[in-house]
C-alpha cells in the first residue's frame, strides 16, 4: 500500500491506507475516481499544450510591417541600400529606447535574409533597417543547412516575413576554400559539401561561384521546403538571390 499512498498524495487525495489512518468503506472507489479526475485534467493540459504549440506552425496574423506585399518589401529592403550606398541612413532617427521598448514583447520584421557570417556584412546597415525590421540567419557560405532553413521556415510561417533574400557578397572566404578544396583545421571543411554544386556550375571563377551559390541556395530554399513553396504558390513570399559589394556597399538582385 506504500506506493498506492504516494500516488494518491501525488493527485491530491487524502489517503486512509493503514499506514496513515482508517480507511472508510468508500476509500478505494474514492481514489478511483479522484485519479480518473487526475488523468482527465492531465490529458486536457497537454491537449492545450500540444494546441499552443502548433501555433507556430502557422502564420498569425499579420500586422504592422507584416502587412506590405512581397514587392513593397523587396523595394523597402533595396531603398535602404541606396540609402546605405548614398550615406543617407535614417534607421538611427529614432530614439534606441523607443526602438526597444517597440521590440521588447514581440517581433514583426518584414523580410527574411540568409547571409554569409562575413564581419564585412552588417546586414541591418547595409538596409538601412533598424531593431524588429529584418530576421536575419547568418553561416558562412550562406547554405542552407537543416537549420538554417527551419530557422527561415520560422521567419516565413511565425512572423510572417514577405520576403526571403539569399545574400551573397563579394571575396567570400568560404566559396573561395571550397573552390581550392584544401585541407583546413576543424570541421571548417563541412561547409565544402553545400557548397560545391556551385563550383561545380561555375568554377574556379570566384565571383561567377559566388553568384550561382547564392542562386543555388535560393531555389534549394523554395523547392525543398514545403512551407516556403507553398507560400511561395499563395503569393505571400518572394524568394530571391542577391549579391553585396564590399567595395561599394551595394545590393544586386541575380536573375
Amino acid at each position: 500500500m506504500k506506493s498506492e499512498h504516494v500516488s494518491n498524495e501525488a493527485i491530491g487525495i487524502t489517503c486512509y491506507c493503514g499506514s496513515c489512518s482508517t480507511a472508510p468503506a468508500s476509500h478505494e472507489k474514492d481514489a478511483d475516481l479522484a485519479r480518473r479526475s487526475f488523468l482527465r485534467s492531465a490529458i486536457a493540459g497537454t491537449a492545450v499544450g500540444v494546441l499552443a504549440g502548433a501555433a507556430i506552425t502557422s502564420p498569425r496574423q499579420a500586422s504592422a510591417q507584416s502587412t506590405l506585399t512581397p514587392e513593397a518589401a523587396l523595394k523597402a529592403m533595396m531603398d535602404g541600400n541606396e540609402r546605405y550606398v548614398g550615406g543617407q541612413l535614417t534607421s538611427f532617427d529614432e530614439d534606441l529606447s523607443i526602438l526597444k521598448a517597440k521590440t521588447t514583447e514581440k517581433q514583426e520584421p518584414f523580410a527574411s535574409v540568409l547571409s554569409c557570417a562575413d564581419s564585412r556584412v552588417p546586414v541591418e546597415l547595409v538596409f538601412d533597417q533598424s531593431i524588429g525590421h529584418l530576421f536575419v540567419v547568418r553561416v558562412a557560405g550562406n547554405v542552407a543547412t537543416p537549420e538554417v532553413t527551419a530557422s527561415l521556415e520560422y521567419g516565413i510561417a511565425v512572423l510572417g516575413t514577405k520576403v526571403l533574400m539569399v545574400l551573397g557578397h563579394g571575396n567570400c572566404g568560404a566559396v573561395k576554400a571550397t573552390i581550392e578544396g584544401k585541407a583546413v583545421p576543424g570541421q571548417i571543411s563541412t561547409l565544402y559539401a553545400p557548397i560545391r554544386p556551385a563550383v561545380d556550375a561555375a568554377g574556379p571563377d570566384l565571383g561567377a561561384t559566388i553568384d550561382a551559390n547564392a542562386k543555388i541556395q535560393a531555389t534549394l530554399l523554395s523547392n525543398a521546403s514545403p512551407l516556403i513553396a507553398e507560400a511561395i504558390k499563395e503569393g505571400r513570399l518572394k524568394v530571391v538571390a542577391a549579391r553585396y559589394d564590399l567595395a561599394s556597399g551595394r545590393v544586386s538582385l541575380l536573375s
